[in-house]
């Protein structure tokens, strides 16, 4: 069993792995907020996703903002994440940060 806490997709929670470790990403309000404040309108941020026009740079931002245990990870680490996983690798967890922001929880 991981140290780590399993998500809770009721709340929006994801995983992603990071330097070959799950990590929880949990979009509280202070997280999202804090997103907002580098990214703009999350609004925004969902319409470019939902039209293919996220850039990695803005999916690793959210990605950032909204781990557990930011304190103990460093935004390259969360970067290099999201090149080693590709898309694909990155559209499930980004799929639920995006639904949470849209539909609450």
């Amino acid at each position: 069993m991981s140290a780590n806490p399993l998500p809770n997709p009721v709340r929006g929670e994801a995983e992603l792995v990071i330097a070959g470790e799950a990590r929880l990403l949990r979009p509280t309000f202070t997280a999202l907020v804090a997103a907002e404040g580098e990214l703009g309108s999350l609004f925004a941020v969902v319409e470019r996703a939902s039209a293919g026009e996220l850039r990695l740079e803005e999916m690793a931002a959210l990605f950032w903002h909204c781990l557990a245990d930011r304190p103990t990870i460093s935004r390259e680490a969360v970067g290099q994440a999201v090149v080693a996983q590709g898309l694909a690798g990155c559209a499930r967890p980004l799929g639920m940060l995006l639904r949470q922001i849209l539909q609450g929880g």
